[in-house]
């Protein structure tokens, strides 16, 4: 396995995110040694729509100008729709993506990518839903459990999160080490 040891991973999110989508990548990073920091739009905690709740760690606002070795953007419709409305969500993920940071993101977390203008050129997946909003931003859309394009690992669903898990701890890996 990858050993994240020294590698400090933002999740972004906010309440509405699809459960086992920010507990399992988070848990799989974590394992692998990393750091984990959550960022959200406010202070407190999040909660999940199954009603997992998670402390936050840092405001968006508050990380606005930080660094992190990888992100991790879980699913949740509500928490998708919400987070590519927030400036400085928006904003962290756009500068990661810039800087060829390792990021990974599952479900309906692809709509913060097309906010940040991170998927044109890219090939990637997402809940079947956001094909057209990701094809219309410029990215290729292909329906595959994980797809790695550089940095950038995307995958479809709860069903997928085994292979995503393991996807983004590699990459992250990579990232780490690159």
């Amino acid at each position: 396995m990858t050993d994240l040891t020294g590698t400090t991973v933002a999740v972004i999110a906010t309440d509405g995110f699809e459960d086992s989508e920010l507990s399992s990548p988070l848990e799989a990073v974590r394992n692998a040694g990393a750091t984990v920091e959550v960022l959200a739009p406010a202070a407190g905690t999040i909660t999940g729509k199954n009603g997992t709740e998670v402390p936050v760690d840092r405001t968006t606002a508050d990380a606005a100008q930080a660094e992190f070795d990888a992100i991790i953007l879980p699913g949740g419709t509500g928490n998708a729709d919400k987070l590519r409305m927030n400036a400085d969500a928006v904003g962290i993920v756009r500068r990661h993506v810039e800087a060829d940071r390792p990021l990974g993101a599952i479900c309906h977390a692809a709509w913060t990518l097309v906010e940040a203008d991170a998927v044109r050129g890219r090939t990637l997946t997402s809940y079947p839903s956001l094909q057209t909003d990701l094809r219309n931003a410029g990215a290729t859309w292909v329906d595959e459990e994980v797809v790695v394009d550089g940095n950038l690992v995307s995958s479809r669903t709860p069903d997928d999160l085994p292979a995503f898990d393991a996807k983004i701890v590699e990459v992250f890996g990579r990232g780490a080490a690159g």
